[in-house]
């Protein structure tokens, strides 16, 4: 019995290499951890526990078709085991690429909110909850994105989600009209190097996005915008950029838009050591607004990181005023925070 148990055995897995080696796929996982220690000042004084702790796992499947063409699926699992998103691409070569995203995923004009030099994290996403409100367009829903060949160091993407705010679902399944109508993307990424060394670093943006936003209440459609420039000459990058949200509301105490500006500047000392600081303001409006109707947050932040292998060591001191968009003393805030990331 026992030799044909590993007859039976043998023979299977014999059969499992013959279709792993037909269908040539793998998968793989990398992840890190995150420790962190946090002291709040001014209006965030009180800091509570300190000590914090992060780990990400990702999870990432790729194959490749008998016409060329290459896939991969990536399942990303955020803070405490909580999931982030799972993406399908699928790059067609020649014929560009498309993305199916579901979740968190960075898609359409998401990926330009904030593209201003660092060397670790902007100045909003330091332990001070500033409740900036960026460009996010589709990024937060699920969402299909083409993205055309790179062509002289320039490439266009569109992306669209068919309902917005209607949250995930399963194959099989649809949402039900629950969100606020479809929502549509177009971003730009230039190089305009022009075959020169001096230009090389340069990187121009700029995108938009338009939806339905409860048309049913008599809102008017939601739009966003952004655009701005990078530039890395040597060990020195740079970055300015501006960006815009207009909420369609009507509501007199509503919201109207939100207007944000931001720079940053990095030093690469070496390999493994850089420094940095940004700035970002944040101007939010309100209907038939009056000169005190308005409120403007402005965050900076000065960064270094220390990089030794897979260990990175982070440093940030972080100052905002007007919070969350609140004038008070309170929500005058100020951070430093030490962070440890080891990856695998």
């Amino acid at each position: 019995m026992n030799k044909l148990t590993k007859v039976g055995l043998s023979a299977l897995c014999g059969s499992l290499a013959t279709i792993s080696e037909a269908n040539a796929g793998e998968m793989t996982v990398t992840g890190g951890v995150d420790m962190s220690w946090v002291s709040l000042g001014g209006g965030a004084s009180t800091s509570g526990n300190p000590i914090g702790m992060g780990s990400n796992l990702t999870f990432k499947g790729s194959g490749e078709l008998d016409n060329g063409w290459k896939f991969d699926l990536t399942v990303a699992m955020l803070n405490q085991d909580a999931y982030s998103n799972t993406v399908i691409n699928v790059d067609m070569g020649a014929f560009g690429a498309l993305n199916f995203n579901q979740g968190d995923s960075g898609n359409g004009i998401d990926s330009l909110d904030d593209k201003m030099p660092t060397a670790w994290e902007e100045p909003w996403g330091n332990a001070l909850g500033t409740g900036v409100q960026l460009v996010r367009g589709v990024g937060p829903e699920s969402n299909v994105q083409y993205k055309t060949p790179t062509i002289l160091g320039s490439y266009i993407t569109v992306a669209s989600a068919p309902e917005m705010g209607a949250g995930n679902v399963n194959d099989n399944s649809s949402s039900g009209q629950t969100g606020t109508g479809s929502g549509y993307d177009a971003t730009i990424n230039m190089n305009p190097s022009l075959g020169t060394e001096i230009l090389s670093g340069l990187n121009l943006f700029v995108g938009g996005h338009t939806s339905g936003a409860n048309r049913e209440g008599g809102i008017n459609d939601r739009y966003e915008g952004v655009g701005g420039v990078t530039y890395d000459i040597g060990p020195i990058s740079l970055g300015y950029a501006v960006s815009g949200i207009s909420t369609g509301k009507v509501a007199a105490s509503a919201v109207d838009y939100y207007k944000n500006h931001m720079y940053g500047v990095a030093f690469n000392v070496n390999d493994d050591l850089s420094i940095s600081y940004g700035y970002h303001d944040s101007k939010q409006g309100f209907v038939n607004m009056t000169d005190t109707e308005s409120v403007e947050m402005d965050m900076e932040s000065w960064q270094i990181a220390y990089t030794m292998g897979g260990a990175s060591f982070r440093y940030a001191m972080t100052d905002v005023s007007n919070a969350a968009y609140q004038t008070t003393a309170l929500y005058d805030k100020e951070a430093n925070v030490l962070s440890v990331s080891l990856a695998f």
